[in-house]
Order: C-alpha cells, then structure tokens, then sequence
C-alpha cells in the first residue's frame, strides 16, 4: 500500500548524538540528520533519494532549509550551509549563531552534553506500509533540521570540525548572564 502526503501535517524525525560533541570556535556543527535505511523508534524508514526532490527545489528557489531550536519556528539558531544526500543519509553542516539568546543556550548545553540530538521537520510526500509494519518513506519535503533534547534515530551522528573552545563556552555563558541580568532589569 503507498501513501501519498496530503501535505498538511509538517512531521518531525529525531536522531541522537552518538559521541561527544564538540564546536569549533566558529560553532560549527555537521552530521547525518538522517540515516537512511534505520528504522527510528516510530517505525518509519527513510528511502535512500527521499530528499533529493525536496532539496533540488530549496536550491532552485534560493531558500536555505532552517537550523531551528526544538522545532520552535520562532527560535531559529543558526544557518546550515550545506544540506545533501550522499550514500548514508540526510548530511547537514552549520553555524549555530551565539549572538542569538536561544543559540548562545544551545552551544551551552551542547558543550555539557546535554543536548544529544537532531531532528527533521518535513511533510510527507509518498510513503508506503511494509509487510513488517514499518512506514517505508520514499519522498519527503523537508522543511528543517532542529537541535533537540530528544532524538528519535539513534544511527544518526553529529561531528564537529574542531576541539570545543572552553573560553567560547565561557563568554557564551557570560553573554547569556547579561543578557537575562538586562531583561530583569
């Protein structure tokens, strides 16, 4: 049986970090936001080219696909500059901006291992029912990639491009004392 998105519900996939993370000190980030052919604690399994539509699209348009903060489409945190398919999955590189409050949180909690995940957010163009139950995703519009407290695909990992700097952690927190200092003012 095959499914095909009406395109009004936007869905949402997880991944968890699977080693330390760590950020350059121009807070860089890249990974796999997705995996393909893993199966994720939802049952769904995303096909090998299920983005590539979707992408072409984003790139002829001129739009870039959002780095938000837990799905939250008034946080948005960083910019990926690089948004592909290759042979394993959903590859993402970006710069979460610590100049923005909910970027400067994230890089923190990143940093102390709290936040461990990625997530996609996208709607459902075709997919079909498996004889094993699983939801085989064979195109999906992908509307953006989240940093997430809870990741859903455990086989996605994120890497970082250098060792964290702990005096960026530093002014980072400073940063985000003053700027909670000034709002209770």
């Amino acid at each position: 049986m095959i499914y095909v998105g009406s395109g009004a519900a936007l869905e949402t996939k997880f991944c968890r970090f699977e080693t330390d993370v760590n950020v350059s000190d121009e807070a860089e980030i890249s990974g796999y936001a997705s995996v393909f052919g893993a199966s994720d604690q939802g049952n769904d399994v995303v096909q090998k080219g299920a983005y590539a539509a979707s992408l072409k699209a984003i790139q002829n348009s001129g739009r870039r696909v959002k780095m938000l903060w837990q799905h939250d489409p008034s946080k948005p945190i960083g910019v990926w500059d690089d948004v592909r398919e290759d042979e394993k999955g959903l590859f993402v590189k970006g710069r979460i901006l610590a100049d923005v409050q909910a970027g400067a949180e994230a890089l923190s909690l990143i940093k102390a291992g709290a936040i461990e995940g990625l997530s996609i957010g996208y709607r459902t163009i075709r997919a079909e029912k498996s004889q094993k139950g699983k939801r085989l995703l064979h195109e999906l519009d992908l509307w953006e990639v989240s940093l997430v407290t809870f990741p859903m695909l455990p086989e996605a990992r994120v890497e970082t491009d250098a060792k964290a700097d702990d005096q960026l952690a530093h002014e980072l927190v400073a940063m985000l004392n003053a700027a909670r200092h000034e709002m209770l003012a």
